[in-house]
C-alpha cells in the first residue's frame, strides 16, 4: 500500500528538435575592400613657352581635346618679325660665308705661283672660318626664332578633357608663369587607394609562398563600383605598388587601371573597390545564424552519430552566396545544427532534422565589413 501512493519520476524532458544540413563546398577567392578615388593618369598645367597678348581662345570649356590641337593664339606678330629678321641675318652670313670661300680660292691659287704672302693665305682661311661660326650662329637663332613663333599657338599637351580657360582675349601673359587652363587624360583612369600594413604582409607572404603573385608585377584584378551603384561593374587590373609604407599613417599608396571609353569616371570621383585577395582554397559554407560566439570563439554545433551535440571552434571567412564562409572546424561530412542554438549544450541529445542547405544569394557583390587585419572581408566562390 505505501509502495502504491508514492509518486512516479517524471518523464525526461523532450529532445530539442533542430534542423540539420551538411555545409555545402566551395572553392573560394577572398576579395579584399577598399575605399579611394579615382585620378588622371597625366595632368598637364598648360602655360605659355612666351610672353604676350591672348588673341584667340580656340576650343569650350570641358570639352574633349586631342594632343597637339590649337588652345590658345598669343600675338603672332612681333615673333613673326624677330624670325624674318633671323632669316635675314642667316642670308646675310651665308652670303659672307661665301665670299669668304672666293677669296680663299683664289688666294690659294696665287700661292702656288707666290703671288701672294702665307701670311695673308691664313688670313683669308681664319675669314673662311670665322663665316663659317657666325652662319652657325645665325642659324641657331633663326631657329630659336622659328620655335618662339610656333609657341604663340598655344596646344594640348595630351589627349583629354580640358578645363576652362583662366585667362581672357587681350590678356597679357608671361612664359612659363601664367597658368592658361589644363588637361587630365581620361582613358585609361587609374584608381587610387591605400592599404593597411597587415594587408600588405598578407600579400607579400602569399606572393613568397607562390599563392598569389605581387601586385607589382601581377595584374590582378580590381573591381570597383561607384557611390550610386550596389554592385561592382567596373573591372580593372593592379599596376602600382608604393615602394615604401607611409610612418604616419601606416599605409602603403596603390593603384590600378580601368579603360574609361565612356568618359563616365572622372578624377576625383569616389569609389569602393575590391581587389583579389588570395589564392583559391576549399572552404566550408553555412548560414550565419548556425554560428554562436563564446567570448572570443566563435563556435558551430555538429550532431554526432549518436544523436548528440559537439561544439566545434570555427575559423570564419566572408560572405559566399549568402552563406558564411567557414575556414577551419567543420568538414563536408558533418551534419551542422542550423537553428536552435539558444537551448543547446554541448553532449546534448537533439531530435535532428536533416534538411539540404542552398545558396541563399546569387555570387556577386561581396560583404562590406572591413577588417583590420587579414582574413579577407569579401570571396567569390569559384
Amino acid at each position: 500500500m505505501l509502495a502504491g501512493c508514492g509518486s512516479k519520476a517524471p518523464p525526461p524532458p523532450p529532445k530539442p528538435h533542430v534542423n540539420v544540413a551538411h555545409p555545402l563546398t566551395r572553392d573560394v577567392v577572398d576579395w579584399d575592400e577598399y575605399v579611394g578615388r579615382f585620378e588622371a593618369i597625366e595632368s598637364a598645367s598648360v602655360r605659355p613657352r612666351i610672353s604676350g597678348n591672348v588673341t584667340r581662345i580656340l576650343f569650350r570649356n570641358g570639352q574633349d581635346v586631342h594632343a597637339g590641337q590649337p588652345l590658345f593664339v598669343i600675338d603672332p606678330r612681333p615673333y613673326r618679325a624677330e624670325y624674318l629678321k633671323a632669316v635675314a641675318a642667316t642670308g646675310k652670313s651665308q652670303a659672307t660665308l661665301t665670299n669668304a670661300q672666293t677669296e680663299l680660292a683664289r688666294a690659294q691659287k696665287l700661292r702656288t705661283v707666290q703671288a701672294v704672302s702665307q701670311e695673308e693665305l691664313e688670313t683669308k682661311l681664319a675669314n673662311v672660318r670665322t663665316a663659317q661660326a657666325d652662319l652657325a650662329s645665325s642659324r641657331a637663332a633663326q631657329a630659336e626664332a622659328k620655335l618662339n613663333l610656333d609657341f604663340t599657338t598655344v596646344r594640348a599637351p595630351v589627349s583629354g578633357r580640358v578645363s576652362d580657360k583662366k585667362v581672357s582675349l587681350g590678356d597679357v601673359v608671361t612664359a612659363s608663369t601664367t597658368e592658361l587652363t589644363s588637361v587630365v587624360t581620361m582613358d585609361p583612369i587609374w584608381f587610387s587607394f591605400e592599404g593597411a600594413e597587415s594587408l600588405y604582409l598578407k600579400y607579400t607572404r602569399q606572393a613568397q609562398q607562390g599563392v598569389r603573385g605581387s601586385s607589382r608585377n601581377t595584374p590582378n584584378p580590381v573591381d570597383i563600383e561607384l557611390a550610386d551603384e550596389s554592385d561592382y561593374r567596373h573591372h580593372g587590373h593592379m599596376v602600382f605598388v608604393d615602394n615604401a609604407i607611409d610612418p604616419r599613417s601606416g599605409t602603403i599608396r596603390a593603384h590600378a587601371e580601368l579603360s574609361n571609353p565612356g568618359r563616365l569616371l572622372t578624377p576625383g570621383m569616389f569609389g569602393r573597390a575590391r581587389l583579389l585577395g588570395s589564392g583559391t582554397y576549399h572552404a566550408m559554407l553555412i548560414p550565419d545564424e548556425a554560428i554562436t560566439t563564446d567570448q572570443t570563439r566563435k563556435l558551430a554545433y555538429i550532431v554526432d552519430a549518436k544523436g548528440m551535440t559537439v561544439a566545434r571552434e570555427v575559423e570564419t571567412g566572408p560572405l559566399v552566396a549568402g552563406l558564411r564562409v567557414i575556414k577551419k572546424g567543420i568538414a563536408a561530412g558533418d551534419l551542422v545544427v542550423l537553428d536552435g542554438l539558444g537551448q543547446l549544450q554541448p553532449g546534448a541529445a537533439v531530435d535532428a532534422h536533416q534538411i539540404k542547405l542552398r545558396p541563399r544569394a546569387a555570387d556577386t557583390a561581396p560583404g562590406t565589413t572591413i577588417l583590420s587585419a587579414p582574413p579577407a572581408s569579401a570571396a567569390t566562390a569559384r
